[in-house]
């Protein structure tokens, strides 16, 4: 039966673009967190029913609470207080998902912002519970993984997508419609980068989970593979390394920059093209939080998109020079209210919801879904570039 009352969205994760603590309230663009404020707002727009919010360690949940009371509540409308939490204050559990997906209902949502190597299996608690699924870049690490993902969501008859909200940026969007008419690729080249104190932040499983290349390459592995989906597809990876101020800082092996040399093929005409896609968390602060720029040149032109910079920049005595990016994420209220809807951070997870909602009310369906969103039916190329390029550790 068709319904129409607003699916319960879960929230796995309770780090920083979730709510925006890392301890502290975060030192990047994302000191609100950016999960947890939409979902809120949401809810505020009636789109989202029951709201919960599940990581692994209670003890920490009273401060995180206290912060989003503080980051959030000043927006009129925003209650922080309707977040459920989980697990228990007193304890600490690396399986609290399981309990928290049982409390979700068929047709709900779950939205998955935790370490790379815990998405599969929580992904799968949630397909298997009928839960609509949405998982942060990258969703896995292996193609096989990604594939049995797909293959589970099918079966269950739940979507299941990808939060790049790249693919939502007006110019990101406009220039991979632009680049449709540029004829055979030739050339994609992509840098992206965090600053150094990141790697506190993310010192858990910076290097043993995960790495730099998973983290942030997939943001431009993901756009180059939609820009030539059905007409390029990838070959061969070559994968090459920077290390020494990480492993200094974190006191284990971990790369500081990553480079994915990638050879692609037309399918039309078997002309040869290739990319290169690097990423870093060593950068120096600077006036920006993460510096991110591409280039692409098709056989019959070329497009340069530098996504840090919009011409738009804020000077103050307390946080110095900066380049800001209200069209991605603007936490700054406007008359005590929140105003970011329009936001390609806020629109990625909209479109999620509504999909959900639209599924459950038997008003669109998975094929659609797979036509206009990131699912992971039409996604498993970037996955595979990305575990491709996974390098070997690099000789000590």
């Amino acid at each position: 039966m068709a319904s129409s009352t607003p699916p319960g969205v879960l929230m796995l994760g309770t780090g920083e673009y979730t709510t925006g603590w890392v301890g502290k309230a975060a030192d990047s663009d994302k000191s609100t967190g950016v999960v947890a404020l939409v979902c809120l707002d949401l809810r505020r727009r009636g789109k989202i029913g029951r709201l919960a919010m599940c990581g692994t360690n209670g003890p920490k949940l009273p401060a995180i609470r206290a912060h989003m009371r503080q980051a959030l509540g000043v927006y009129e409308g925003i209650d922080p207080s309707a977040v459920e939490t989980f697990p228990a204050d007193d304890v600490v559990d690396r399986e609290a998902y399981k309990g928290a997906v049982a409390t979700l209902k068929k047709g709900d949502a779950a939205i998955i912002f935790t370490p790379d190597d815990t998405h599969f299996d929580i992904a799968m608690a949630c397909i298997a519970k009928g839960v609509h699924v949405m998982i942060t870049k990258p969703p896995v690490k292996t193609l096989d993984e990604h594939n049995a993902l797909a293959a589970a969501a099918r079966e269950a008859g739940v979507l299941c997508v990808i939060e790049v909200h790249k693919r939502f940026d007006p110019i990101y969007r406009d220039a991979r419609d632009r680049i449709q008419q540029l004829g055979s690729f030739s050339f994609f080249q992509a840098y992206m980068s965090q600053p150094k104190h990141q790697l506190d932040t993310f010192k858990a499983w910076a290097g043993r989970s995960s790495d730099i290349s998973y983290y942030l390459n997939s943001h431009h592995v993901d756009f180059h593979e939609w820009c030539c989906a059905g007409k390029a597809r990838p070959e061969r990876v070559v994968a090459l390394c920077s290390t020494g101020v990480a492993e200094k800082r974190l006191g284990r092996p971990c790369e500081d920059t990553i480079s994915l040399s990638v050879s692609w093929r037309t399918l039309a005409d078997g002309a040869l093209g290739h990319a290169l896609y690097t990423s870093s968390w060593v950068a120096p602060k600077a006036d920006v939080h993460s510096q991110q720029r591409w280039f692409y040149m098709g056989q019959k032109g070329e497009v340069t998109v530098d996504q840090a910079h919009r011409g738009y920049s804020v000077c103050t005595d307390e946080g110095g020079f900066g380049s800001v990016n209200p069209l991605f994420w603007k936490p700054t209220p406007s008359d005590g209210k929140f105003v970011g809807q329009a936001c390609y951070g806020y629109v990625s997870f909209e479109a999620f919801v509504d999909a959900a909602a639209a599924l459950n009310a038997k008003t669109t369906s998975l094929a659609a879904c797979d036509r206009d969103l990131p699912t992971l039916n039409t996604t498993a190329g970037a996955t595979a570039i990305l575990e491709a390029g996974r390098p070997a550790p690099a000789a000590r």
